[in-house]
């Protein structure tokens, strides 16, 4: 597990790639197919905020400088250029019970690119097709916050979940258990579906 030295000399290195890959290393979703670029700043930055807050180290000076690199990334429509990497950036921002318009904006990008079956698209098209993967992920991400099951229609996504998890491939349906066990979301029985 990464320390505060080390976020701090990799961050100011600008060695974001470095910074992401070692701040993941450790982590239960280390290995999933992750859908965000390392080598953005803001990806690095969000991971770095996440693993300072989990080592209760949100009062030294980089936190801050970190915080204000998320910020200054977010995107007229209220993300961070893709979903994942949109959760994550939510997630930083809500730790050390963050607040302000830049979450609320980011779950409201979030909600409005929620499918009608209950889960999100890979990309950021709201007619692409869903992607259960980036889902799960959001889900593992997020589900703990009582501001992103406020935002979104969550009992929509776990019944989608329920009900296909039968189809769904290993890596999935791994981090759909996880969100599951990790939010303690309710196992509903449901029957088989080919959403």
């Amino acid at each position: 597990m990464m320390t505060v030295r080390q976020i701090e000399r990799q961050w100011e290195a600008k060695e974001y790639e470095r910074l992401f890959t070692d701040v993941m290393s450790a982590r239960p979703e280390a290995g999933l197919k992750l859908g965000m670029e390392a080598t953005r700043p803001v990806s690095a930055a969000a991971m770095a905020l996440i693993r300072l807050d989990e080592l209760d180290q949100s009062h030294v000076r980089l936190y801050s400088k970190l915080v204000r690199a998320v910020l200054a990334a977010q995107e007229r429509d209220g993300g961070w250029g893709d979903i994942v990497t949109t959760a994550i950036c939510v997630r930083a921002l809500l730790c050390g019970d963050g607040n302000g318009p830049a979450i609320d904006r980011g779950l409201g990008y979030l909600s409005e690119l929620q499918k009608a079956e209950g889960i999100w698209p890979n990309v950021p098209i709201r007619r692409m097709p869903a992607d259960s993967y980036v889902s799960a992920l959001l889900l593992y991400q997020l589900g703990t916050q009582p501001r992103f099951r406020q935002a979104v229609r969550l009992a929509d996504a776990v019944l989608w979940f329920s009900a296909n998890e039968a189809w769904l491939d290993d890596d999935t349906r791994d981090l759909w258990r996880r969100a599951r066990l990790r939010c303690g979301l309710p196992k509903p029985a449901a029957t088989p579906s080919l959403c």
